[in-house]
């Protein structure tokens, strides 16, 4: 009689995770309150036994518990002893554009082609990827989805990550055009041994670039009497205002040495373009005073990767945070590199790693948040606990940075209740549940 029951019970433990029920969450219907806990706003402070209070997806409290009535809240989160964080944000991203990279189907992150700014990375965002969930257990409730290959690569868009499809998740629809600058070197293997070579084209490319924007400046200025894709996706570079202004688009350029990057802050000046963010900028350390002085942010390369080249600092990538917060540099992180869908799960990690080598922990949760909200454009909506904002949250039990702290309790998008499970923890469940059994049958 025992023998049946557990495999009745096997086979119900089967069944109910074998399907995933990842629902995007309902419009917000309840005043919800955070109470208790440290809120790290993302502004560079902290609140100890924090409240925070959102109704209609937008926060209408943020400050001491003590200061708050919970009656005026339908529902209470006890937050006691744990920690209150904005969403953080993954610029940068190819998440949703690329499943399993063996399966040439899934992959699509990247257009044939040179320039190719009219390239819209949202309308190929797959909102139901599997590997989204995952991303958003570690709190990750965010990012920049962003185009691959050629000079120009296309725009990009940001997106929450809850919603039914990618018209359903946009934040901000194409925040900015993505520039791959040419590397001035490329790699020679000559009996076994990579040789650093001149690149013979890397003057004809930045002559190819320079026109191309310069054409792009008339193309806005004037009255075309034909339409051109490619140049009217270039006319919100050449727009006047913010970041944030309605109209204005960021260059970003993906570059990594100090004489790219010096190449960049010519091109800056020389096309008088109002907002420029390096992205990658392994380098930037050494041209941290010209990057300040010329107003470029920079989204770091990930901080778990090795040094360039011999002679760097071993713990270079780990440092590179401190270094351009000591400099006055703005800069967010990033986790472009290998397996870099996957791996956004791991962008809190970076941070932790920051703040191991000297970068201070509220400026490590900044970085992950307001620092780069303001880079892409959205800080008036995000990025930080306070009132007007959306109400994109979540509740760790331990240091989100931490890899053995991080654990999601809850999390909240625009007011949303998001469903905290993923793939994996299903399948954990599952198999769990069949060693469960087998030891009940045991006696152990």
């Amino acid at each position: 009689m025992k023998a049946p029951v557990l495999f009745a019970f096997l086979a119900f433990a089967v069944t109910a995770f074998a399907q995933p029920n990842l629902t995007p969450g309902a419009p917000q219907s309840e005043r919800v309150l955070v109470l208790g806990g440290t809120a790290h706003l993302g502004t560079g402070e902290a609140i100890e036994n924090a409240a925070i209070g959102f109704a209609d997806g937008f926060i209408d409290f943020v400050g001491a518990a003590r200061d708050v009535d919970p009656k005026r809240y339908a529902r209470v989160v006890d937050a006691e002893g744990m920690h209150i964080y904005p969403g953080f944000i993954a610029p940068n991203s190819t998440l949703g554009l690329m499943e399993v990279a063996a399966v040439r189907a899934s992959r699509d992150y990247r257009e044939v082609g040179t320039f190719k700014p009219n390239v819209r990375s949202v309308i190929a965002y797959n909102a139901a990827s599997d590997i989204t969930p995952t991303v958003r257990t570690n709190g990750v409730l965010m990012g920049q989805i962003t185009p691959r290959g050629g000079v120009i690569g296309g725009s990009s868009s940001v997106v929450q990550f809850d919603a039914w499809n990618w018209e359903d998740a946009v934040v901000r629809a194409d925040d900015g055009i993505h520039l791959y600058w040419p590397s001035t070197h490329h790699k020679h293997f000559e009996d076994g041994r990579a040789q650093l070579r001149k690149r013979k084209t890397y003057a004809q490319r930045l002559h190819e670039i320079r026109d191309f924007f310069s054409r792009a400046e008339a193309y806005a200025a004037g009255t075309p009497t034909k339409r051109d894709l490619r140049m009217e996706a270039m006319k919100g570079l050449f727009a006047t205002g913010e970041r944030t202004a309605p109209g204005a688009t960021t260059l970003y350029v993906h570059a990594n040495d100090a004489k790219q990057i010096a190449e960049v802050i010519r091109f800056k000046r020389a096309q008088e373009l109002e907002r420029l963010v390096l992205v990658g900028g392994a380098d930037s350390w050494m041209m941290a005073d010209p990057l300040r002085e010329n107003g470029i942010a920079v989204m770091v390369q990930r901080t778990h990767t090795v040094p360039r080249f011999a002679e760097d600092d071993i713990d270079l990538p780990y440092k590179l945070p401190k270094l351009l917060e000591d400099e006055g540099v703005e800069y967010c992180l990033q986790g472009e590199g290998r397996m870099p869908e996957m791996n956004t799960r791991n962008l809190p990690f970076y941070a932790g790693t920051a703040v191991a080598y000297g970068l201070e922990y509220e400026q490590a949760v900044r970085a992950l948040t307001l620092s780069t909200a303001r880079i892409l454009g959205i800080d008036n909506v995000c990025g930080s606990l306070e009132p007007g904002k959306d109400a994109t949250l979540f509740i760790s039990a331990g240091d989100a940075l931490d890899m053995m702290g991080n654990n999601v309790q809850h999390a909240w998008v625009q007011g949303r209740d998001v469903v905290l499970d993923n793939k994996q923890i299903q399948l954990y469940e599952k198999y769990k549940a069949k060693y469960d059994a087998q030891r009940a049958a045991d006696g152990r």
